[in-house]
C-alpha cells in the first residue's frame, strides 16, 4: 500500500473525531451516561449470558478496565450480576429496569448524531466503507487470536 500511514492516520482522526462528538451529545442528552457505558449497555442488552470477558474480547479492553467499568454501571444501578449457573467463576450481567431505559433512551440520539455526521456521503460510499471496515476488523481481530 503506497499510503498505508496516510489511511492510518485518517481512521485514527475520523473515529476520535465522531467518538467526540457522539460522546458529547449522549453525555448531554442523557444524564451524563458516556459513550463508552452505552457500548456496554448494548452489549449487556445484546449478547446472551453477557459476562465481564465478552466486553473485554468485543471493545478489546483489559480485564481490569471492563470489570471497573461494570463496577460503576452497577453502582449507578444500570446493570446487575447474577450468578452464572454454568460457571461459579463468572458473573452474568444482566440489565436492570432503569439499565434498559437509560439504553433505549440513549439509541435514538446515538443513531441521529451517526446520520447527521454522515449526512452528505454517498450511500453507495457509505456501504462500501461499511464493508470495508467489517472486513478490516475481522482480519485485526483473527491477527490478534
Amino acid at each position: 500500500m503506497a499510503n498505508g500511514w496516510r489511511l492510518f492516520s485518517d481512521l485514527v482522526r475520523a473515529e476520535t473525531r465522531l467518538f467526540n462528538q457522539l460522546d458529547a451529545r449522549v453525555r448531554a442528552a442523557h444524564d451524563g451516561l458516556t459513550l463508552g457505558q452505552f457500548q456496554m449497555l448494548e452489549l449487556i442488552a445484546t449478547t446472551p449470558e453477557c459476562r465481564v470477558s465478552d466486553i473485554v474480547a468485543s471493545m478489546d479492553i483489559g480485564v481490569g478496565t471492563a470489570s471497573k467499568a461494570v463496577d460503576r454501571l452497577e453502582a449507578a444501578g444500570l446493570c446487575r450480576r447474577a450468578s452464572n449457573p454454568n460457571d461459579r467463576r463468572s458473573s452474568i450481567l444482566v440489565l436492570t429496569a432503569p439499565g434498559e431505559r437509560a439504553f433505549a433512551a440513549a439509541t435514538p440520539t446515538v443513531d441521529a448524531v451517526i446520520s447527521e455526521r454522515l449526512q452528505g456521503i454517498a450511500a453507495d460510499d457509505l456501504a462500501t466503507t461499511a464493508r470495508v471496515m467489517s472486513q478490516l476488523r475481522a482480519v485485526l481481530e483473527e491477527l490478534a487470536r
